[in-house]
């Protein structure tokens, strides 16, 4: 099953790309800028790898981000997520990145932004995978800040094609953010959210109401709340949910109660995604296969969210 699995065409909706940071890349990179990490070796790193809730995962995601220093390691980091797609039929990626995360410790947004998008490009060209590349805000800083890395991206205006809102949820509603949203939409940007991952429905009601999102980025908690999980069916608006995620950070104890296709069967336009793959042990073809495994994914369901996801595409 999955070899089946693994040849359906798919798109990636929900992809951190700095969460794609492989144990063995980080080393790679921290070698190659002289920087000493906590951990000896690769398999130390992965032990660390055990996260009771978002934040402690977090916490070791943007420990792990800081090897990453010049244009050449956004590029590196980008071209190994590509050649994971490129093995497991994923057709068209809109990945987000963090500018935040790297200038916030003195990297230039420009070295960021250059190094990730040759990547993408030259992933297009050789690789034939399309892409649409998603600017994130860290929803624990200021939407002050947020405006900050606004303003510098505003050089790069088409290099990328939406923002995103990401990073701890709880105690960070989407209302922070709605004047930077409405300013993003103002200059022709779309734009998605994190909501209804660890944070309640009354987050999702926001994103859509105030942030005026195309797609909401996890939502599975939107099924405690009937007349929001009705909206979501009736305007069509896709969920990019992340199994594996959702099981290592325990939103779900175990995947077998993961409600994705319960979802799916209500009719809400879910899709399957990994993530931060890196951290979380899997890819998308990893997460088709736990919902085989765990739920007893059919074919026809598979091939369901695998068209959800092409359908969902913001390009």
């Amino acid at each position: 099953m999955y070899d089946w699995l693994n040849a359906l065409p798919k798109a990636e909706l929900h992809l951190h790309l700095e969460g794609s940071l492989e144990p063995e890349l980080l080393f790679a990179l921290a070698e190659r800028n002289k920087i000493a990490l906590p951990w000896n070796d690769v398999e130390a790193l992965r032990s660390a790898y055990a996260f009771n809730n978002l934040q402690e995962f977090l916490d070791l995601y943007y420990a792990g981000a800081d090897v990453l220093r010049t244009e050449q390691d956004f590029y590196d980091l980008t071209w190994a997520y590509l050649l994971k797609c490129k093995a497991q039929n994923v057709i068209h990626t809109e990945p987000f990145f963090d500018p935040q995360t790297h200038t916030d410790r003195g990297i230039p947004f420009e070295v960021v932004l250059r190094g990730i998008k040759q990547a993408l490009v030259d992933g297009e060209k050789q690789l034939g995978i399309s892409h649409g590349l998603i600017l994130s805000f860290l929803r624990h800083l200021s939407e002050e800040e947020a405006f900050k890395t606004f303003e510098q991206a505003m050089p790069f205006r088409d290099a990328f094609i939406a923002v995103g809102l990401d990073s701890s949820e709880m105690g960070h509603p989407p209302r922070k953010f709605q004047r930077v949203f409405d300013k993003a939409r103002s200059e022709g940007l779309l734009t998605v959210a994190h909501a209804g991952e660890e944070g309640p429905p009354e987050y999702i009601w926001e994103a859509l109401d105030l942030l005026k999102i195309e797609r909401i980025d996890h939502g599975v908690r939107a099924i405690e709340d009937e007349r929001l999980m009705q909206r979501i069916i009736d305007e069509q608006i896709p969920l990019t949910v992340c199994p594996l995620s959702n099981t290592k950070l325990c939103v779900f104890d175990d995947m077998r109660q993961h409600n994705i296709l319960q979802m799916l069967e209500r009719g809400v336009k879910v899709t399957v995604n990994s993530d931060d793959p890196a951290y979380f042990g899997g890819y998308v073809t990893e997460n088709f296969a736990a919902l085989y495994d765990s739920l007893g994914m059919t074919q026809e369901q598979a091939k369901r969210l695998a068209q959800n996801s092409l359908d969902a595409r913001l390009v």
